[in-house]
């Protein structure tokens, strides 16, 4: 039985990993009294931290991330240097295998701090540990989400809901359980040492087709207002002081370019998995018939 440390295993996407792994028999129990998984609290920024977490390792994965700037969480902290650390840390630990989550279009040169963090951190990560695998997922649903989950949220406050852009900008949507699969059967299969995914889902859609798409799950109409990027910066700022932000600036900034596949990286299904389509797995959780939602 392999020992799998993950670096975020409370998040939007770490938590299902944790699932998925804990199922599979494949994270080994050390205490705290957990069948298989033991809860650990590190820092990726903290290089001490980090060290202590892998130790004994037989596999890693940051699933970190951040799209709000508070205090010393930065993108420049937990995207560069925190995946850095991570990075050293597994090789200097001699850990067999390594995967960063990353994003579809992250790029070292890009003018969003966001994005441009992303990139760098791949870069680095790159450099520590060359066998690492790195899946760039593409904007993923599911339960609890910050896509169809924050759309939800907004129809039901406001008569009016804001098309950032104009609600052109392209996304390929991915469910978070098949990111969960794919990084599982990465950790799984030697062929993908070192290589580069781009995992998104089957079909995709503009921005606004997904707000009419939510919009008509919830049996709501709703004026839409389309917001320019310049705008809409300026509020996810102010929203950015709230405990919970419905809107951040690095969300902004990802919709400022079309976020879909490349097709020039092995994709969710040169990993032997069909992704689920949106059309499948939404009306679990956005609609008048899902749970708790009125």
């Amino acid at each position: 039985m392999a020992t799998v440390v993950v670096f975020g295993g409370g998040g939007f996407l770490g938590r299902r990993l944790v699932d998925r792994l804990t199922a599979d028999g494949r994270i080994e129990m050390r205490s705290m009294g957990f069948e298989r998984l033991t809860v650990i609290a590190a820092d990726v920024r903290d290089q001490a931290s980090v060290a202590a977490a892998i130790r004994e390792a037989d596999a890693v994965v940051n699933a970190v991330s951040a799209y709000v700037e508070k205090g010393g969480v930065t993108f420049e902290a937990v995207h560069v240097r925190g995946a850095e650390n991570v990075a050293r840390e597994a090789a200097a630990a001699r850990v067999a295998r390594l995967v960063l989550v990353s994003g579809i279009g992250a790029d070292p040169d890009s003018s969003s701090p966001y994005i441009r963090a992303r990139g760098r951190g791949e870069l680095l990560v790159r450099q520590a540990f060359p066998r690492a695998t790195i899946v760039r997922p593409g904007a993923m649903f599911g339960p609890g989400d910050a896509l169809f989950g924050t759309l939800a949220a907004l129809a039901r406050l406001l008569p009016a809901l804001p098309l950032i852009g104009g609600g052109s900008t392209r996304l390929q949507p991915i469910f978070v359980e098949d990111v969960a699969e794919a990084i599982s059967s990465i950790l799984s299969d030697p062929g993908t040492v070192g290589r580069t995914y781009e995992l998104a889902g089957p079909k995709v859609y503009t921005l606004q087709e997904l707000v009419n798409i939510t919009l008509q799950l919830m049996g709501k109409r709703r004026l839409l207002v389309p917001i320019p990027f310049a705008v809409a910066e300026v509020k996810a700022r102010l929203f950015e002081f709230l405990p919970n932000p419905p809107l951040a600036t690095g969300q902004v900034d990802l919709l400022k370019t079309d976020n879909v596949a490349s097709g020039a990286l092995p994709d969710v299904q040169d990993l032997g998995i069909q992704p689920k389509t949106i059309e499948e797995v939404i009306p679990t959780y956005i609609g008048p018939r899902a749970p708790g939602l009125r």
